[in-house]
């Protein structure tokens, strides 16, 4: 059966969408002044309306200075993305009035962005596809129109938080290479895992963090003839879902519009719609401005800023390796697939991860490890696993003594909550304080299961076993623990019994 909308009107279509993805970057100062920037953790908190000063309120008098470590967070953004890097780029006025802008112009950068052309390849069905980037550039984002009260009651006007007025905001603008919702999403989910590897954003989409808005029309071939509809961009998308959602509703919607009316592309022919995630679908919102409109001109009170060879590489140096990368090389090198890509979703655990590996551990019982025993413990404390306070060094000794059989796999979770209280202090000693170290001398571990066998306590046990009812060996196994504190090689007293019962 035919997914194509136009299959019942006769017509053949396809997708056309490119994207624009807004990135709050992670400073802790806003891009054109000094006052503390919401995107950065220290802040996300902040009551509204208290991270403002004359800057971002747009006060007479006042004169912006531009964020050196925004820059060096977009250009790094770049370079991971195949970016031409500008050696000069420049700072223009963007004009229009909204409530939530207080200057009634963005500082943004129109003509001559900090980074140029340049591209990233996604999975397909098909194979490896090439997304070309037009450009990413650095600006300022507005602040946040509520139309709800701070607790959700109803209000019959909008309110206004200006924290987020003046965050570095880097736009990185797609060709419209995409020609599936999937693509699109899978795009995103790549991008957003990169910006937060590098360190230039937190990601939480729910706070904003990183805004998704396809640019989508539907290319249609009728009789011979090739039509394009209006492109429609969708604001403001924080989910994955919101994405692939917004562009197979819009396939279907812009599909049955030419239908009825033929509107085709043209001059100031773009518009804006909303997306509502309970209908699942867009609705309109305004006529798009095209460029001329917004009456760009250079900012007279700003610079040009120059990248110069140095200061390149002193950013460049700073690339990490792609998390898609990341991936394939510890899946070819033996890693399981799932749980790479679990470490994967948090950079910190990643980080946390290949240091233990460095330390000398064995990558999938690392990961197996961190998946389990670590990731127990850190949803009991709530804390992240790189948070927990056990060193590197300290979870790949726990591994050591895990694989030596010094110490049992019961004992391993408080084993490492035991290192989280003594951070840097070799494991092998917290264990031996701690009382964890697995008795295995052959002696003691024959003295025990004889006290065990020996007594007439046990001894309906012992005749089951006999019997052959090895679930009867659980009884002794727990007699064996209990005796000896937990501390025997309960691998090696099963054994014993095992050798003893015949």
């Amino acid at each position: 059966m035919s997914t194509d909308p136009g299959t019942p009107y006769g017509i053949k279509t396809r997708l056309m969408v490119g994207m624009e993805i807004h990135v709050e970057l992670n400073t802790r100062s806003k891009m054109w002044t000094s006052a503390p920037n919401v995107a950065h953790p220290d802040y996300v908190d902040a009551e509204p309306n208290t991270l403002l000063d004359g800057v971002v309120m747009g006060m007479p008098g006042t004169l912006p200075v531009m964020n050196k470590a925004a820059l060096e967070k977009s250009v790094l953004v770049g370079l991971a993305l195949n970016c031409a890097i500008a050696p000069r780029a420049k700072w223009d006025r963007k004009a229009y009035w909204y409530p939530d802008l207080p200057k009634s112009y963005q500082i943004s950068q129109y003509d001559r962005p900090i980074c140029g052309e340049g591209w990233m390849e996604i999975p397909t069905e098909a194979g490896p596809k090439k997304i070309r980037l037009e450009r990413a550039h650095l600006e300022e984002d507005a602040g946040k129109l509520m139309h709800d009260s701070p607790g959700g009651g109803a209000i019959a006007h909008s309110i206004v938080d200006l924290n987020r007025a003046g965050t570095p905001l880097l736009e990185i603008v797609t060709k419209p290479d995409f020609a599936t919702a999937a693509e699109a999403v899978t795009f995103s989910k790549m991008l957003r895992d990169l910006c937060r590897h590098l360190g230039v954003t937190e990601g939480v989409m729910q706070q904003g963090h990183m805004r998704f808005e396809p640019n989508i029309n539907v290319i249609i071939e009728k009789d011979g003839v090739v039509y394009k509809t209006p492109i429609v961009e969708v604001k403001n998308l924080n989910s994955f879902r919101a994405v692939e959602g917004a562009i197979l509703h819009e396939h279907q919607r812009q599909v049955e519009q030419w239908v009825k009316d033929g509107k085709v592309m043209g001059s100031r022919s773009k518009s804006t719609r909303g997306w509502d995630d309970v209908k699942m679908a867009t609705i309109p919102q305004r006529e798009k401005e095209d460029a001329d409109e917004y009456r760009y001109f250079p900012d007279p009170d700003l610079v040009e800023v120059e990248v110069g060879e140095a200061w390149l590489a002193e950013i460049r140096a700073q690339l990490t390796e792609a998390p898609h990368l990341k991936k394939a090389r510890w899946v070819a090198a033996g890693l399981d697939e799932k749980d790479a890509e679990s470490l994967l979703e948090e950079p910190g655990v990643t980080r946390f991860f290949e240091s233990v590996v460095k330390a000398g551990a064995q990558a999938q019982a690392a990961a197996k490890f961190l998946r389990n025993t670590a990731a127990k413990l850190a949803n009991t404390e709530g804390r992240a696993i790189d948070r927990l306070g056990a060193t590197p060094a300290q979870v790949g000794g726990i591994l050591s003594l895990l694989a030596e059989n010094k110490v049992g796999s019961g004992n391993a979770e408080k084993l490492l909550a035991a290192c989280c209280a003594a951070p840097g202090v070799d494991a092998a000693e917290v264990a031996d304080k701690a009382g964890f170290i697995q008795v295995s001398d052959s002696g003691a571990i024959e003295a025990l299961v004889d006290q065990i066998l020996g007594d007439p306590a046990n001894a309906k046990a012992v005749a089951d076993l006999r019997a052959g009812n090895m679930k009867a060996v659980g009884a002794l196994m727990g007699q064996a623990k209990k005796l000896s504190g937990g501390k025997a090689d309960a691998k090696a007293v099963q054994e014993m019994i095992a050798k003893r019962i015949g």
